[in-house]
């Protein structure tokens, strides 16, 4: 009779229960999608500063423009159609920013040993935790700018 009385007591108890972990999980779910999506950006960019660096540095002659360069490192975000790999949640333009250094554009051969840097930087929009961090986190901005830079010597 009493184990009868105590089940009665109990009933529902799951249902509080799973109420109070809900946000929790969520929390983390999200938060394991939207952080994984920054790495995957991460990870594009820096792909693409390697691919332009290695294209500007390998031997021609003439040598490739900035300009071609950054075509390069444009053009390896984005597939045969023109659509964006990289994923962001801000409305408008979803191009990465790309800055070639030295910016000049020599047509000489004579290049070899000098360095080309390729900076790539792109702004991720959170969707769910921009505002979040914010409030834990001082001086932290959304969106945030995720940046790859590569360095290579001409050959």
């Amino acid at each position: 009779m009493k184990a009868l009385k105590l089940k009665r007591i109990q009933e529902g108890a799951e249902i509080v229960e799973f109420a109070i972990i809900l946000p929790l999980l969520l929390l983390v779910m999200f938060g394991i999608m939207e952080f994984g999506l920054v790495f995957y950006d991460k990870a594009l960019i820096t792909n693409a500063s390697r691919e332009a660096a290695r294209s500007g540095i390998a031997y021609k002659c003439p040598v490739l423009t900035a300009q071609q360069i950054m075509d390069v490192a444009t053009s390896y975000t984005k597939d045969v159609n023109g659509n964006s790999f990289l994923v962001s949640f801000a409305t408008g333009t979803t191009v990465p920013i790309v800055t070639v250094t030295p910016s000049s554009t020599a047509t000489t051969c004579n290049v070899t040993g000098t360095k080309l840097s390729v900076t790539v930087t792109y702004n991720y929009q959170f969707l769910v935790f921009g505002n979040l961090i914010s409030l834990f986190v001082s001086g932290f901005t959304n969106p945030l700018s995720i940046s790859a830079t590569k360095v290579m010597y001409y050959e």
